[in-house]
């Protein structure tokens, strides 16, 4: 019903903190819920100081959020023994000469937060490098491409190793921007396997999206772990699994059913 601006991620805690204090004398706060990768962070930080003010959260801990980071998921998929496509960080332009030692075109050029293109020769690459670098900044994340059809699974994780909910989809049509905009609940027992293994090995705690590729050999890679919810929730709601409901409550420290 109402609107307030809060500052951006690079504006700092501080400022953040001393924003939502302001929104909170006037509206009485009970929960926020932070859907933005880049503000995560901050948010993460002041959980405790906004826990004492009567503001709730349900975030991954610092450690999770961390660990599940794309220049991370190499090291992230063998800990936790699911499948991910090689993947390298770069720092410069000139890294990009030496890729095909390691990779085949075409590859993925990623951004630290945001951002995904296929390059498919290397003037390709550099330019995707430097455009995405110029917005999301240092490292760019080089991933194998994996041929095949992506899924995505939305989730909630109770924090001790539960999977609230899981709602598996297709993307059935894409935006410019390769974002779902429309797509259709698929019901995968090896896929919701998987989002099980992910949410019991990690503990996972708060919303999450996964986006799976599953290639021609049949297996599903993870591309990429979002530790929050996806702008396409609301199919989550439509099947009849009210994800941000479940959150909200997890966060006033209700008891759940999964």
């Amino acid at each position: 019903d109402k609107t307030y601006q809060v500052p951006y991620p690079t504006a700092g805690t501080e400022a953040l903190l001393s924003r939502i204090e302001y929104i909170h004398s006037k509206e009485n706060i009970n929960v926020i819920i932070p859907n933005f990768d880049a503000e995560l962070y901050s948010f993460m930080k002041i959980e405790e100081t906004l826990n004492v003010m009567g503001i709730k959260m349900f975030l991954p801990t610092i450690s999770q959020f961390e660990e599940r980071h794309k220049v991370n998921l190499p090291e992230f998929g063998k800990k936790y023994n699911i499948k991910v496509p090689h993947s390298k960080s770069i720092f410069n332009s000139f890294d990009i000469y030496s890729l095909d030692k390691e990779f085949e075109y075409p590859m993925v050029i990623k951004g630290k937060y945001y951002d995904a293109q296929i390059a498919y020769n290397i003037e390709q690459a550099k330019s995707y490098f430097n455009k995405i670098s110029a917005k999301w900044g240092l490292p760019i994340v080089v991933q194998q491409f994996v041929h095949g059809t992506e899924y995505n699974v939305t989730g909630l994780g109770d924090g001790k190793g539960n999977t609230i909910a899981a709602v598996p989809m297709r993307k059935q049509y894409i935006t410019d921007k390769g974002k779902a905009w429309g797509g259709i609940s698929i019901d995968d027992k090896r896929m919701l396997e998987l989002t099980h293994h992910f949410v019991s090995q990690t503990k996972w705690r708060g919303g999450f999206e996964l986006e799976l590729m599953k290639g021609q050999d049949n297996e599903f890679y993870l591309l990429e772990i979002n530790p929050r919810m996806p702008a396409w929730i609301y199919l989550a709601v439509g099947v009849g699994q009210n994800i941000p409901e479940a959150l909200v409550r997890l966060a006033m420290g209700e008891k759940v059913e999964p």
